[in-house]
Protein backbone atom coordinates (compact mmCIF):
# COMPACT_ATOMS: atom_id res chain seq x y z
CA UNK A 1 0.00 0.00 0.00
CA UNK A 2 1.09 3.60 -0.48
CA UNK A 3 0.62 6.48 1.89
CA UNK A 4 0.74 10.22 1.38
CA UNK A 5 4.25 11.57 1.60
CA UNK A 6 5.21 13.35 4.77
CA UNK A 7 8.50 14.86 5.84
CA UNK A 8 10.37 12.17 7.82
CA UNK A 9 12.29 13.03 10.95
CA UNK A 10 15.41 14.54 9.47
CA UNK A 11 18.02 16.57 11.31
CA UNK A 12 19.69 17.42 7.96
CA UNK A 13 23.28 16.32 8.53
CA UNK A 14 25.95 18.15 6.60
CA UNK A 15 27.56 14.98 5.18
CA UNK A 16 26.44 11.55 3.98
CA UNK A 17 28.57 8.44 4.57
CA UNK A 18 28.40 5.50 2.16
CA UNK A 19 29.03 1.77 2.73
CA UNK A 20 32.11 0.21 1.07
CA UNK A 21 30.26 -2.13 -1.25
CA UNK A 22 33.10 -2.43 -3.78
CA UNK A 23 35.48 -3.60 -1.05
CA UNK A 24 32.96 -6.25 0.07
CA UNK A 25 32.32 -7.70 -3.41
CA UNK A 26 34.05 -11.07 -3.93
CA UNK A 27 34.54 -10.93 -7.72
CA UNK A 28 37.05 -8.92 -9.73
CA UNK A 29 36.05 -6.27 -12.25
CA UNK A 30 36.40 -7.28 -15.92
CA UNK A 31 36.34 -4.79 -18.81
CA UNK A 32 35.86 -5.42 -22.55
CA UNK A 33 38.74 -4.52 -24.85
CA UNK A 34 36.18 -3.16 -27.34
CA UNK A 35 34.62 -0.78 -24.83
CA UNK A 36 35.92 2.54 -26.19
CA UNK A 37 35.13 1.77 -29.82
CA UNK A 38 31.63 0.59 -28.98
CA UNK A 39 31.08 3.59 -26.73
CA UNK A 40 32.01 6.09 -29.45
CA UNK A 41 29.87 4.41 -32.12
CA UNK A 42 26.86 3.95 -29.84
CA UNK A 43 27.01 7.59 -28.76
CA UNK A 44 26.87 8.70 -32.39
CA UNK A 45 23.98 6.29 -33.03
CA UNK A 46 21.88 7.75 -30.23
CA UNK A 47 22.64 11.38 -31.04
CA UNK A 48 21.80 10.79 -34.70
CA UNK A 49 18.54 9.13 -33.73
CA UNK A 50 17.13 11.70 -31.34
CA UNK A 51 17.49 15.38 -30.62
CA UNK A 52 18.88 16.24 -27.21
CA UNK A 53 18.83 19.67 -25.65
CA UNK A 54 22.14 21.22 -24.69
CA UNK A 55 21.53 20.24 -21.07
CA UNK A 56 20.62 16.64 -21.88
CA UNK A 57 23.56 16.37 -24.29
CA UNK A 58 25.94 17.40 -21.50
CA UNK A 59 24.36 14.85 -19.16
CA UNK A 60 24.67 12.16 -21.83
CA UNK A 61 28.34 12.98 -22.37
CA UNK A 62 28.98 12.44 -18.65
CA UNK A 63 26.84 9.31 -18.41
CA UNK A 64 29.54 6.94 -19.69
CA UNK A 65 27.06 4.30 -20.75
CA UNK A 66 29.73 2.71 -22.92
CA UNK A 67 31.97 2.15 -19.92
CA UNK A 68 29.08 0.61 -17.99
CA UNK A 69 28.42 -1.74 -20.91
CA UNK A 70 32.08 -2.71 -21.21
CA UNK A 71 32.20 -3.65 -17.53
CA UNK A 72 28.86 -5.48 -17.48
CA UNK A 73 29.36 -7.52 -20.68
CA UNK A 74 33.15 -7.86 -20.64
CA UNK A 75 33.73 -11.03 -22.68
CA UNK A 76 31.19 -10.79 -25.51
CA UNK A 77 31.94 -10.26 -29.19
CA UNK A 78 31.94 -6.77 -30.69
CA UNK A 79 28.58 -6.99 -32.52
CA UNK A 80 26.74 -8.17 -29.42
CA UNK A 81 28.52 -5.62 -27.24
CA UNK A 82 27.41 -2.86 -29.60
CA UNK A 83 23.75 -3.92 -29.30
CA UNK A 84 24.06 -4.02 -25.51
CA UNK A 85 25.65 -0.56 -25.47
CA UNK A 86 22.94 0.86 -27.72
CA UNK A 87 20.30 -0.49 -25.36
CA UNK A 88 22.01 0.89 -22.24
CA UNK A 89 22.26 4.38 -23.77
CA UNK A 90 18.71 4.09 -25.09
CA UNK A 91 17.42 2.96 -21.68
CA UNK A 92 18.85 5.98 -19.87
CA UNK A 93 17.38 8.25 -22.53
CA UNK A 94 14.00 6.52 -22.26
CA UNK A 95 14.07 6.89 -18.49
CA UNK A 96 14.49 10.65 -18.90
CA UNK A 97 11.66 10.73 -21.45
CA UNK A 98 9.28 8.79 -19.19
CA UNK A 99 9.66 11.30 -16.37
CA UNK A 100 7.89 13.90 -18.55
CA UNK A 101 5.02 11.73 -19.87
CA UNK A 102 1.34 12.13 -19.10
CA UNK A 103 -1.24 9.34 -19.54
CA UNK A 104 -1.90 10.08 -23.22
CA UNK A 105 1.77 10.27 -24.18
CA UNK A 106 2.50 7.18 -22.10
CA UNK A 107 -0.03 5.17 -24.14
CA UNK A 108 1.37 6.36 -27.48
CA UNK A 109 4.96 5.70 -26.38
CA UNK A 110 4.02 2.19 -25.21
CA UNK A 111 2.47 1.53 -28.61
CA UNK A 112 5.68 2.61 -30.32
CA UNK A 113 7.96 0.51 -28.11
CA UNK A 114 5.95 -2.69 -28.02
CA UNK A 115 5.02 -2.44 -31.69
CA UNK A 116 8.69 -2.15 -32.65
CA UNK A 117 9.57 -5.19 -30.50
CA UNK A 118 6.73 -7.49 -31.46
CA UNK A 119 6.76 -6.70 -35.18
CA UNK A 120 10.20 -5.25 -35.95
CA UNK A 121 10.07 -5.59 -39.73
CA UNK A 122 6.50 -4.51 -40.56
CA UNK A 123 5.92 -1.89 -37.84
CA UNK A 124 6.31 1.74 -38.92
CA UNK A 125 7.38 3.87 -35.94
CA UNK A 126 6.43 7.55 -35.89
CA UNK A 127 8.78 8.73 -33.12
CA UNK A 128 12.53 8.83 -32.52
CA UNK A 129 12.30 6.42 -29.60
CA UNK A 130 10.29 3.99 -31.74
CA UNK A 131 12.88 4.11 -34.52
CA UNK A 132 15.71 3.54 -32.05
CA UNK A 133 13.83 0.58 -30.57
CA UNK A 134 13.32 -0.96 -33.98
CA UNK A 135 16.96 -0.43 -34.92
CA UNK A 136 18.62 -2.20 -32.00
CA UNK A 137 15.92 -4.88 -31.88
CA UNK A 138 16.42 -5.90 -35.51
CA UNK A 139 20.10 -6.44 -34.79
CA UNK A 140 19.40 -8.38 -31.59
CA UNK A 141 16.92 -10.74 -33.26
CA UNK A 142 19.43 -11.55 -35.98
CA UNK A 143 21.43 -13.76 -33.60
CA UNK A 144 19.60 -13.94 -30.24
CA UNK A 145 17.87 -17.17 -29.23
CA UNK A 146 14.07 -17.21 -29.20
CA UNK A 147 14.14 -17.76 -25.43
CA UNK A 148 16.33 -14.69 -24.90
CA UNK A 149 14.15 -12.62 -27.24
CA UNK A 150 10.95 -13.60 -25.44
CA UNK A 151 12.41 -12.84 -22.02
CA UNK A 152 13.63 -9.47 -23.24
CA UNK A 153 10.18 -8.46 -24.54
CA UNK A 154 8.37 -9.73 -21.43
CA UNK A 155 10.72 -7.96 -19.01
CA UNK A 156 10.86 -4.78 -21.07
CA UNK A 157 7.07 -4.54 -20.89
CA UNK A 158 7.32 -4.98 -17.11
CA UNK A 159 9.86 -2.16 -17.02
CA UNK A 160 7.72 0.27 -18.99
CA UNK A 161 4.56 -0.53 -17.00
CA UNK A 162 6.42 -0.05 -13.70
CA UNK A 163 8.00 3.23 -14.82
CA UNK A 164 4.54 4.46 -15.79
CA UNK A 165 3.27 3.67 -12.30
CA UNK A 166 6.31 5.38 -10.81
CA UNK A 167 5.48 8.56 -12.71
CA UNK A 168 1.94 8.44 -11.33
CA UNK A 169 3.24 7.96 -7.78
CA UNK A 170 5.48 10.98 -8.15
CA UNK A 171 2.59 13.06 -9.44
CA UNK A 172 0.42 12.10 -6.44
CA UNK A 173 3.31 12.62 -3.98
CA UNK A 174 3.01 9.18 -2.38
CA UNK A 175 5.63 7.02 -0.71
CA UNK A 176 5.05 3.24 -0.99
CA UNK A 177 5.75 0.80 1.81
CA UNK A 178 9.10 -1.02 1.63
CA UNK A 179 7.78 -4.34 0.28
CA UNK A 180 5.82 -2.62 -2.49
CA UNK A 181 8.80 -0.44 -3.33
CA UNK A 182 11.15 -3.43 -3.61
CA UNK A 183 8.78 -5.26 -5.94
CA UNK A 184 8.30 -2.20 -8.15
CA UNK A 185 12.00 -1.28 -8.09
CA UNK A 186 12.98 -4.65 -9.53
CA UNK A 187 11.08 -3.61 -12.65
CA UNK A 188 11.76 0.15 -12.78
CA UNK A 189 15.49 -0.54 -12.59
CA UNK A 190 15.53 -1.97 -16.12
CA UNK A 191 17.77 -4.77 -14.87
CA UNK A 192 15.54 -7.61 -16.05
CA UNK A 193 15.87 -6.87 -19.78
CA UNK A 194 19.60 -6.36 -19.15
CA UNK A 195 19.69 -9.89 -17.72
CA UNK A 196 18.06 -11.11 -20.97
CA UNK A 197 20.89 -9.35 -22.80
CA UNK A 198 23.37 -11.51 -20.87
CA UNK A 199 21.74 -14.50 -22.55
CA UNK A 200 21.72 -12.80 -25.95
CA UNK A 201 25.26 -11.45 -25.82
CA UNK A 202 26.77 -14.78 -24.75
CA UNK A 203 24.75 -16.86 -27.24
CA UNK A 204 22.93 -18.72 -24.49
CA UNK A 205 19.70 -20.67 -25.02
CA UNK A 206 18.38 -21.57 -21.59
CA UNK A 207 14.82 -22.94 -21.23
CA UNK A 208 12.14 -21.31 -19.09
CA UNK A 209 12.13 -24.12 -16.55
CA UNK A 210 15.77 -23.32 -15.75
CA UNK A 211 15.49 -19.54 -15.75
CA UNK A 212 12.36 -19.55 -13.59
CA UNK A 213 13.72 -22.10 -11.13
CA UNK A 214 13.57 -20.48 -7.66
CA UNK A 215 17.34 -20.51 -7.19
CA UNK A 216 18.15 -19.09 -10.63
CA UNK A 217 15.40 -16.48 -10.32
CA UNK A 218 16.66 -15.69 -6.82
CA UNK A 219 20.15 -15.05 -8.17
CA UNK A 220 18.68 -12.58 -10.64
CA UNK A 221 16.74 -10.84 -7.87
CA UNK A 222 19.83 -10.63 -5.62
CA UNK A 223 21.83 -9.02 -8.44
CA UNK A 224 18.94 -6.70 -9.30
CA UNK A 225 18.55 -5.65 -5.67
CA UNK A 226 22.24 -4.84 -5.25
CA UNK A 227 22.32 -2.79 -8.44
CA UNK A 228 19.16 -0.86 -7.62
CA UNK A 229 19.53 -0.41 -3.87
CA UNK A 230 23.13 0.76 -4.20
CA UNK A 231 21.95 3.09 -6.96
CA UNK A 232 19.40 4.52 -4.53
CA UNK A 233 22.20 5.19 -2.04
CA UNK A 234 24.48 6.88 -4.56
CA UNK A 235 21.73 8.84 -6.34
CA UNK A 236 19.96 9.95 -3.16
CA UNK A 237 21.84 13.23 -2.74
CA UNK A 238 20.93 14.66 -6.16
CA UNK A 239 17.40 13.27 -5.93
CA UNK A 240 16.62 14.72 -2.50
CA UNK A 241 17.89 18.09 -3.66
CA UNK A 242 15.17 18.20 -6.32
CA UNK A 243 12.50 16.77 -4.02
CA UNK A 244 12.29 13.28 -5.54
CA UNK A 245 10.88 10.75 -3.03
CA UNK A 246 11.08 7.60 -5.20
CA UNK A 247 14.15 6.30 -3.41
CA UNK A 248 14.68 3.50 -0.93
CA UNK A 249 16.33 5.85 1.55
CA UNK A 250 13.14 7.92 1.74
CA UNK A 251 10.96 4.80 1.98
CA UNK A 252 13.03 3.42 4.87
CA UNK A 253 13.11 6.76 6.67
CA UNK A 254 9.35 7.06 6.36
CA UNK A 255 8.53 3.47 7.35
CA UNK A 256 11.11 2.90 10.08
CA UNK A 257 11.25 6.44 11.49
CA UNK A 258 15.02 6.69 11.00
CA UNK A 259 17.29 9.69 10.71
CA UNK A 260 18.90 10.18 7.31
CA UNK A 261 22.28 8.56 8.01
CA UNK A 262 20.56 5.71 9.85
CA UNK A 263 18.46 5.06 6.75
CA UNK A 264 21.55 5.03 4.52
CA UNK A 265 23.23 2.57 6.87
CA UNK A 266 20.06 0.45 6.90
CA UNK A 267 19.95 0.23 3.10
CA UNK A 268 23.71 -0.36 3.03
CA UNK A 269 23.27 -3.39 5.31
CA UNK A 270 20.58 -4.67 2.94
CA UNK A 271 23.07 -4.31 0.07
CA UNK A 272 25.69 -6.35 1.95
CA UNK A 273 22.93 -8.91 2.45
CA UNK A 274 22.38 -9.05 -1.33
CA UNK A 275 26.00 -10.13 -1.80
CA UNK A 276 25.64 -12.82 0.86
CA UNK A 277 22.33 -13.96 -0.66
CA UNK A 278 23.88 -14.21 -4.12
CA UNK A 279 26.76 -16.33 -2.83
CA UNK A 280 24.47 -18.63 -0.81
CA UNK A 281 22.18 -19.23 -3.79
CA UNK A 282 25.13 -19.88 -6.08
CA UNK A 283 26.40 -22.57 -3.71
CA UNK A 284 22.93 -24.14 -3.58
CA UNK A 285 22.54 -24.34 -7.36
CA UNK A 286 21.72 -27.92 -8.50
CA UNK A 287 23.22 -29.60 -11.55
CA UNK A 288 21.15 -30.14 -14.70
CA UNK A 289 23.83 -31.73 -16.81
CA UNK A 290 26.99 -30.30 -18.44
CA UNK A 291 25.29 -28.43 -21.32
CA UNK A 292 22.90 -26.45 -19.12
CA UNK A 293 25.40 -26.13 -16.27
CA UNK A 294 28.02 -24.56 -18.55
CA UNK A 295 25.54 -22.04 -19.97
CA UNK A 296 24.18 -21.24 -16.53
CA UNK A 297 27.68 -20.60 -15.22
CA UNK A 298 28.20 -17.99 -17.96
CA UNK A 299 24.85 -16.36 -17.11
CA UNK A 300 25.61 -16.20 -13.38
CA UNK A 301 29.08 -14.81 -14.07
CA UNK A 302 27.28 -12.17 -16.15
CA UNK A 303 25.13 -11.24 -13.16
CA UNK A 304 28.28 -10.87 -11.05
CA UNK A 305 29.84 -8.67 -13.76
CA UNK A 306 26.79 -6.44 -13.60
CA UNK A 307 26.96 -6.19 -9.80
CA UNK A 308 30.59 -5.10 -9.61
CA UNK A 309 30.48 -3.18 -12.91
CA UNK A 310 27.57 -1.03 -11.78
CA UNK A 311 29.22 -0.31 -8.43
CA UNK A 312 32.42 0.90 -10.07
CA UNK A 313 30.58 2.84 -12.80
CA UNK A 314 28.60 4.73 -10.14
CA UNK A 315 31.79 6.63 -9.29
CA UNK A 316 32.94 7.01 -12.92
CA UNK A 317 29.78 8.60 -14.30
CA UNK A 318 29.05 12.25 -13.56
CA UNK A 319 25.38 11.36 -12.96
CA UNK A 320 25.67 11.21 -9.16
CA UNK A 321 28.88 12.95 -8.07
CA UNK A 322 29.78 15.21 -10.99
CA UNK A 323 33.54 15.31 -11.51
CA UNK A 324 34.13 14.28 -7.89
CA UNK A 325 33.62 10.54 -8.29
CA UNK A 326 37.21 9.45 -7.64
CA UNK A 327 37.33 11.30 -4.34
CA UNK A 328 33.91 10.00 -3.26
CA UNK A 329 34.97 6.45 -4.01
CA UNK A 330 38.06 6.88 -1.81
CA UNK A 331 36.42 8.74 1.06
CA UNK A 332 32.86 7.32 0.78
CA UNK A 333 31.51 10.69 1.86
CA UNK A 334 29.67 13.61 0.23
CA UNK A 335 28.34 16.96 1.39
CA UNK A 336 24.55 17.00 1.62
CA UNK A 337 23.17 19.22 -1.13
CA UNK A 338 20.62 21.91 -0.19
CA UNK A 339 17.04 21.34 -1.27
CA UNK A 340 15.99 23.41 -4.25
CA UNK A 341 13.06 25.73 -3.83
Amino acid sequence: MAVAAASPSDSRPTKLLFPDLIGAFPYALRVSIDGQRVSDESKQWLLAGCRLSKKRRAAFDGLKGGLLTAMCYPLVDYDQLRVCCDFINYLFNLDDICEKLDDRKTASTANELIGALRNPHAFRPTSAVGRLTQCFWRRLTATGSLNAQKRFIDTFELYFNAVTQQVKDKASNTIPDLESYINMRRDTSGCKPCWALIEYANNLDLPDWVMYHPIVAGLGDAANDLVTWSNDIFSFNVEQARGDTHNMIVVVQHQEGLELQEAIDYVGDLCFGCIDRFEALRRALPSWGPEIDDQLQIYIDGLADWMIGNLVWSFETTRYFGADGDRVRRELCVDLLPRRK
